[in-house]
This record gives structure tokens, C-alpha cells and sequence, in this order.
């Protein structure tokens, strides 16, 4: 069956995408051709399924030591996994298909927990990561061979597990003659600069903080649960950021750890969220300046990531932004009036949705892994070598 896959001349592959915004799941139908930093890629179609209110938040107890234990983890494991495989069968029916028309499925899976660097204080805790959503699951639901479970390869040799995308980045984006930053916002941020005419190995790149988590969060909390996201950065639009607690949040170590680095949200999740909404109620700040102030400080989080560690070390003449971000005019603002001399835009203006851009980077993952090719980027993750990610779980 994969040999049959690697003797065509292209795959029709579905990537699946969550990422720690905990939104949805994102599906995107790829034709793929040729393999490694050759590799064609081609979006033929594209679905989001939205978590319901009621999904996402037993998600994000799962992602939290005070509310999370075993028999959710163990169920939750295989309730998501049917998710994703609905995800996928949606998104050919969408575009004309049936699963019979697909080659692959390849799925990211949802992130439970995410340990890039050992605790010293407590020696069960190594660098470690949990990705749920058993791809055994989907591959008996949909009938096609499935690959999933990435980030645990790039771990085990060494690397942080994260970033990914920046290996599809460089396929899809690099260019001659532009330095360009691809900055993803999703639930956290991250970066790949790619110098102009640059190699693989010339990357830069690493998570730049808190992407719109906490702006997801300070939305649905200050509005009762009736909001779970800012439209447009409508409501940021409304207020003033306070600079003197923007200030105060950039102080966090994160920021000052040199590249290769990751985070999530176990260090700018909801608790974080919320010790900061105390804060800046009792300073008296409206609901509109505290989704502004959330909003500055993931826009100071990006700009001080370029200043400290991007552009001392190549020429930049673009920020191409992809992900849930990509639609909050605000955020995207802010970040082009922090950095006047660099052309903001977004990745549809390039030719990729900015929604599917992250699906597409897993049918890219896949498809190496199907030629025995390392789909990691060491310079990204930290990876002392390039190795083959993924797992597979065949159908029948």
C-alpha cells in the first residue's frame, strides 16, 4: 500500500491541524509532488470543524494539573481522534471527493502537554510531549493509511519537538532575492526567518510567545463565555493598551531564553490569563484596555523576538503572517507600527491560506515520510540531527 503511494507521480494527502488555541480542527486536501526541498504543493481544499464551547473547555482542563487526571486524558485520547476523522471525510466531501480519491491522511493531533526542557527538580519529568488523538482511530474511520504523532521523533533526538511548520515554510515561502519572517499566530506564535537565496540549515527560527491564547482567553472570560475570540481585533480597537503592564509582562524569562526554544500552554495558558485580568481589573482597566494590553503584549512578544534575535543576524524586508491572527487587524497594526521598515502581510496574499497553511505543512511531513526522508529542521527544534517523524497506523 505505501509503496504504490511512493511510485505515483502525486498524492492527494489530507493534513489535520489543532493547534493550542484550541479552536478546531483544520483540514486541508494537498496535491503533493516530489519530496524533500523539491517538494510541490498544491491546496485543492480546505474545512475547519470549530470545537464547541463545551469541547474546548474540557480541553483546556485537560491541559491544566489542577482539573486534568488519567480517564479523561484515556478518553478524551479517542473522542478528539473522531474528530479529526469526521475533519477529514468533511473536507473531501466539500470539495467533490470521496476518501476513495485520497491517498493519505496525516494529522498533528491535539497538544496535551508540551515539556521541550527537563525539570532538574524532578527526574520523571524529562523533555517530553503528548499529542491526543489516536490515529489508529481515524485510519479504521476513514480507511486510509494515517501518519501522525510528529513531534515525539524530533524529541527523541535531541530537539524541543517545535517548531514544525518552519520545515514547510522554507518549501513553500523562501525566496531569491526577500529575506522573509513567516510568523504563525495561532495559540502561541512562532517565527521562521529565511534569509534571501538561504539553505535549510541558515533558518532561524523558534516560538515567540503567547499568540492569541491569551487573548482568546481574556475575550471569553470578560464576556461571560458569550465570545471566544476578538473578530477583527474589534474590541481591542476599543481600548488602550497599558504599556506599564505590557512592560511588566515582557519581563517574563521566556523572552530573554536564546533560540532554539519553544512554549505553550502550560506557561501562557489560562491561569496565566487570569492572574493578569485580577491585575489589570484592580488597576482599573476597562474590559476593551484589557484585550488591548493582552493584545500589545503578544505584538511587543513578536517584535522583541525580530530585534533581539532576527534581524542582528540577516536582512528582513518582510513578516508574512498566517494562522487565526492573520484576521485580527489590531494585532497586525500593532506589530507594522513596531517595525516600520517591514512589509506586514498576510500568507493569502502569497497564494496559501492563512488557515490552512499549518494543515498544508502536515500533508508536506507525511509525504517525506513516505520517501524515508527527515521532515524536521534541526536549526528550528534544536535537533542536533535530522531525523524522520511520524507514525503510521494502516486502515484495513
Amino acid at each position: 500500500m505505501i509503496a504504490n503511494l511512493v511510485n505515483k507521480s502525486s498524492r492527494l494527502i489530507i493534513g489535520l491541524m489543532s493547534g493550542t488555541s484550541l479552536d478546531g480542527v483544520d483540514a486541508a486536501i494537498v496535491r503533493v509532488e516530489g519530496n524533500g526541498p523539491d517538494t510541490k504543493a498544491e491546496l485543492v481544499g480546505y474545512t475547519t470543524v470549530p470545537y464547541d464551547d463545551k469541547l474546548r473547555e474540557k480541553l483546556k482542563e485537560l491541559c491544566s494539573v489542577d482539573h486534568s487526571d488519567v480517564a479523561k486524558v484515556c478518553g478524551m485520547n479517542f473522542y478528539i481522534a473522531d474528530v479529526f476523522a469526521d475533519a477529514a471525510e468533511r473536507a473531501a466531501k466539500e470539495a467533490g471527493l470521496t476518501m476513495t480519491d485520497i491517498d493519505l491522511v496525516s494529522s498533528h493531533g491535539q497538544t496535551i502537554w508540551h515539556i521541550p526542557v527537563a525539570d532538574e527538580h524532578d527526574w520523571s519529568m524529562v523533555r517530553s510531549t503528548l499529542q491526543i488523538g489516536d490515529i489508529s482511530v481515524i485510519a479504521k474511520r476513514t480507511g486510509k493509511p494515517v501518519v501522525g504523532d510528529y513531534r515525539t521523533a524530533d524529541m527523541a533526538v535531541g530537539g524541543q519537538g517545535a517548531p514544525l511548520v518552519p520545515y514547510a515554510d522554507f518549501i513553500l515561502f523562501r525566496d531569491e532575492k526577500k529575506g522573509r519572517i513567516l510568523q504563525n499566530i495561532g495559540g502561541i506564535g512562532n517565527c521562521a526567518a529565511i534569509p534571501a537565496g538561504g539553505l535549510p540549515e541558515q533558518i532561524v527560527a523558534f516560538d515567540t510567545g503567547p499568540g492569541n491564547m491569551l487573548i482568546d482567553q481574556a475575550v471569553h472570560t470578560l464576556s461571560g463565555g458569550a465570545k471566544s475570540y476578538d473578530a477583527g481585533g474589534e474590541w481591542a480597537a476599543q481600548g488602550d493598551a497599558d504599556e506599564a503592564v505590557v512592560a511588566e509582562m515582557m519581563s517574563h524569562p521566556y523572552f530573554a531564553m536564546q533560540p532554539p526554544k519553544t512554549t505553550g500552554r502550560e506557561v501562557f495558558g489560562k491561569a496565566y490569563a487570569h492572574q493578569w485580568i485580577g491585575r489589570m481589573r484592580d488597576k482599573g482597566l476597562s474590559d476593551a484596555d484589557i484585550v488591548a494590553t493582552f493584545t500589545a503584549f503578544t505584538a511587543h512578544s513578536i517584535s522583541q523576538s525580530y530585534r533581539e534575535f532576527v534581524l542582528p543576524v540577516m536582512p528582513v524586508e518582510e513578516v508574512i503572517v498566517s494562522g487565526g491572527g492573520a484576521h485580527n487587524r489590531t494585532l497586525l497594526a500593532m506589530i507594522a507600527e513596531l517595525h516600520p521598515g517591514l512589509t506586514v502581510t498576510t500568507s493569502d496574499k502569497l497564494g496559501i491560506s492563512s488557515d490552512a497553511k499549518e494543515a498544508v505543512a502536515f500533508a508536506i511531513f507525511a509525504n517525506n515520510f513516505l520517501f524515508g526522508i527527515p521532515n524536521n529542521l534541526p536549526s528550528a527544534t534544536g535537533a542536533p540531527v535530522p531525523t524522520i517523524m511520524g507514525k503510521l497506523a494502516l486502515p484495513g
